[in-house]
């Protein structure tokens, strides 16, 4: 198995308990980088069931995410190299299948902040969230004409419309609680979003929520889901059970 389950590095400074992975029963572990730079784990799980469990403490700016309205698109030929990447088509993002439906949306948007808010708000109302509506192999071009799914799905849909719009964008996967937000609270799980580049700098949207959010803790960042997948199993195997807490500790 390999997992991607631990904090991203970029949070380390932040980490007051650290996450270390814990399984039962307890198999050796290795951990390396990415191409992406996210940490991930391999284990060699033995027959039978095996519960991986982790729990961190985080110190956080309680912080909306940044907005910045006035950050402006960069032409594609001023584009840093390491940034193309991310302006490809992918697993679960086909530009070229949504390419000429982007142009169509969203030509006459205003560039930079504007027209990656205008899509995500297309977005946002485009599909109906229900966890009943998610499969593992749902695509953006299929979010787009079934209009139904999960945070996943919302955030494919919008990467692969800001992509198509030459707009780098790469997708992230973390913890977000309800913090700041009115009940009900529904269901704790991991949670998807994504980056634009803009103006010089990757600025976090999430087309799911739709309004800036307090306390994301990034775990994975890459082109798409495939890239962060909380693990990849190599053999035959059943999920049977799955929780996620997130919870708010006064400091």
């Amino acid at each position: 198995m390999i997992l991607t389950l631990n904090i991203h590095y970029t949070r380390a400074s932040d980490i007051i308990e650290p996450d270390y992975l814990i399984t039962d029963p307890a198999v050796p572990m290795t951990a390396y980088r990415d191409g992406f730079g996210n940490w991930c784990t391999r284990i060699v799980a033995p027959a039978g069931r095996i519960r991986i469990h982790t729990s961190a403490l985080v110190r956080d700016t309680g912080l909306v995410d940044v907005v910045e309205p006035n950050a402006w698109q960069i032409p594609v030929q001023n584009l840093p190299e390491e940034t193309l990447i991310f302006l490809l088509g992918s697993r679960y993002c086909e530009t070229d299948l949504l390419s000429q439906i982007a142009w169509n949306l969203f030509e006459h948007s205003p560039q930079g902040w504007g027209r990656v808010q205008a899509i995500c708000d297309f977005v946002h109302n485009h599909i109906t969230f229900g966890y009943e509506h998610a499969r593992p192999t749902k695509t953006a071009f299929e979010v787009f004409n079934e209009r139904r799914g999960v945070c996943r799905d919302y955030a494919h849909l919008a990467i692969t419309f800001c992509r198509a719009m030459n707009i780098p964008t790469r997708y992230c996967t973390g913890y977000l609680g309800d913090i700041g937000t009115p009940p009900p609270y529904g269901t704790m799980d991991f949670a998807g979003w994504f980056e634009a580049y803009l103006g010089g700098h990757w600025y976090i949207f999430d087309a799911r929520n739709n309004i800036p959010r307090i306390g994301r803790v990034l775990i994975a960042r890459g082109r798409d889901s495939a890239d962060v997948a909380i693990s990849n199993t190599f053999g035959a195997n059943t999920l049977a059970n799955f929780q996620v807490f997130v919870d708010e500790v006064a400091g």
